[in-house]
């Protein structure tokens, strides 16, 4: 029997989470390593995992291809990972193919979601080691049994930076200072918490020596055990709880699905689905006057959306409005607008919004990055929305930046993202557009461990500060996501020790700065290079969409642009049909960022994806006519 090792990964069909799968191939590759991931038949046989016989289709895959270390992943159901790596391994067992039967099987591994691999440890503790998804690159690794020696120079040297962020970030709560951090003052003008406030008075009035950001955090309370009128009150009692505290600026309802889908009705027999269930403009109006003196905002509606934003301004005088342009519709299941008529009412909204000389935030390139889009396309995303905004006539565009998006993303990369879409965004700045950063940390990024979050929440700050490492009234908001997020919503002592964290660490980690304690990211080569190659394929991108498609800056151009694919979303589930050349991309993890690859898992050149794209056009015209007859 050979003594080679060889790792191969397999999924159930159903499962569209593959980029976890071939970011981990990648890694192990450029170790030197041989790796296969399962094809669709084996795909296939182990979503039946009860059947023995597409049982033996798998561990004849592993035993044929000399597989030395298995892993299995399944990002969907616990109970169901639990059971299909249950099978798995018994049928393993019986076919005496591990190393301590005589086999060639050493390792078993599993990633999966928290409270899987809670389950999958404790019954087959020593026997399959998992991967909850907060690994970093080099954790990755060596718990997969590659010896330090053998990963290569630039995962070691991009792990430095992540992990001198995380040793910071531990540095920070092990102190326990932050807890004694006071909530600024922000009450240094005469509009200040009135119906005459804006977030742009509240930020220039702020911007003094030692600057301290502006925080936004998302607070959407909801026990199905109350009723929802109950629901509204236990929300606005916790609206008094955070106003009176003084530590958050920006209060974000997190309302429920069926506010932003059927607000107004009778929702008898309907799931809220989660959020706080306000169903009347009187109840915004309650919220607005608990809330004093935070400034307020919510979600866009994604039906009925033009009176839904006019209602904002009337009842909560909304801070600013957030909309999705192609995303909270059919495409993800969130709306009943198909694309089109979404981008039509959207663009109707954003026009309605610059006459109330409100900034204006794009919820887009993250949406495109859940999708599996690689890194070009959520640069490109942002800049599209900003511009339409800009012509549309809004004059402060809010650019939501989401850090950690996929969470495997390396933190140079991130900060090469970050400031290649920055750099690309201010090239639309002028006297009537002014751009202001708000960063945040990715969706999934905390782990379940609460300690270990709040590390990460005070790592992901630090991060934040690399973007614009000079100025140090960057980043000017913050959206602050709760270190519980991982194991529950979270309560307002939550959210203040969040915000707490993040101000305590965001002050430190300047203090190390400006003592030469930490590496000097403004000056580090590696996120120079890649921050030129995103910002230099981003603007080939643009300049080929803006040659190729003349109304572009209209629904038609929008709908085009997406359904001709040069906006690559191969996790797309919805719609397929309609917009195959968009899902119809591959994508990998390419050296800590995501990248569009070839059949042959190699990185396509950014001219070639134009020109694929390009051939692509005249269907989406089609439909495009077809939908508009």
């Amino acid at each position: 029997m050979s003594n080679k090792i060889k790792y191969g990964f397999v999924k159930p069909y159903n499962d569209a989470h593959t980029l976890g799968l071939t970011t981990v191939a990648e890694l192990l590759k450029d170790c030197g390593y041989d790796v296969l991931i399962a094809d669709e038949k084996v795909s296939k046989a182990i979503t039946d995992y009860k059947d023995e016989r597409q049982r033996k289709v798998v561990t004849e895959w592993i035993r044929q291809n000399g597989v030395t270390r298995v892993g299995f992943s399944y990002r969907l159901d616990p109970i169901d990972a639990f059971n299909m790596v249950s099978y798995i391994i018994l049928q393993m067992k019986k076919e005496r193919m591990f190393k301590f039967q005589g086999g060639q099987v050493e390792l078993v591994f599993f990633g999966g979601l928290p409270k899987a691999c809670e389950l999958i440890e404790k019954e087959f503790e020593g026997l399959v080691i998992t991967f909850k998804g907060a690994e970093s690159a080099s954790e990755t690794l060596l718990k997969m049994g590659v010896p330090p020696s053998k990963i290569s120079k630039d995962i070691v040297e991009a792990a430095k930076y992540d992990e001198m962020l995380l040793q910071f970030g531990k540095e920070v709560i092990d102190s326990q200072e932050y807890l004694k951090y006071p909530p600024p003052n922000r009450a240094t003008y005469e509009e200040f918490g009135t119906k005459k406030d804006t977030v742009v008075k509240r930020l220039d009035a702020n911007m003094k020596d030692n600057f301290e950001p502006l925080i936004r955090a998302h607070v959407g309370p909801y026990r199905a055990e109350l009723k929802r009128e109950e629901a509204v009150q236990e929300f606005i009692s916790w609206c008094k709880i955070l106003a009176k505290s003084n530590y958050l600026d920006i209060l974000s309802i997190g309302t429920s699905q069926l506010t932003q889908s059927n607000f107004g009705e009778d929702w008898t027999g309907l799931p809220n689905g989660g959020g706080v269930p306000i169903n009347s403009p009187e109840e915004f109006r309650m919220v607005w006057e608990a809330s004093r003196p935070m400034l307020v905002r919510t979600y866009a509606g994604t039906k009925n959306i033009l009176w839904l934003a006019k209602m904002y301004e009337e009842t909560i005088n909304i801070c600013w409005h957030a909309l999705s342009l192609w995303w909270f519709n059919k495409l993800d299941g969130r709306g009943p607008y198909d694309l089109y008529t979404n981008l039509k009412e959207h663009i109707e909204t954003i026009k309605y919004i610059a006459t109330t000389n409100k900034p204006f935030e794009a919820n887009v390139p993250h949406h495109f990055a859940f999708r599996g889009a690689d890194d070009v396309t959520y640069i490109v995303s942002a800049y599209l929305s900003a511009k339409l905004a800009k012509k549309l006539g809004i004059k402060t565009f809010i650019l939501q930046n989401m850090l950690n998006t996929p969470r495997s993303t390396w933190g140079v990369q991130d900060l090469a993202k970050s400031r290649a879409m920055l750099k690309l965004v201010r090239t639309l700045e002028d006297e009537n557009f002014r751009v202001i950063l708000q960063p945040r940390a990715g969706l999934d990024y905390f782990k379940p461990d609460l300690y270990e979050a709040k590390i990460q929440l005070a790592a992901v700050t630090a991060l934040m500060d690399d973007i614009e490492p000079y100025n140090e009234s960057s980043p000017p908001i913050i959206h602050v996501v709760s270190y519980s997020e991982a194991v529950h919503l979270a309560t307002p002592d939550v959210i203040i020790e969040s915000i707490q964290i993040t101000h305590h660490a965001l002050q430190k980690y300047r203090e190390l700065k400006r003592k030469g304690k930490v590496d000097d990211m403004g000056k580090n080569e590696d996120v120079k290079q890649r921050m030129e190659e995103l910002y230099n394929d981003a603007v080939k991108l643009i300049n080929a969409v803006e040659e190729i498609i003349p109304d572009l800056y209209t629904p038609e151009g929008f709908y085009k642009v997406f359904a001709a694919g040069f906006l690559p979303v191969p996790y797309l589930w919805l719609e397929v049909e309609e917009f195959k050349h968009a899902k119809n991309w591959k994508t990998k993890f390419v050296k800590g960022g995501v990248k569009v690859v070839d059949d042959e898992g190699k990185p396509m050149p950014i001219e070639k994806r134009i020109e694929i794209a390009k051939s692509h056009l005249p269907d989406a015209e089609y439909n495009l006519k077809n939908l508009s007859l």
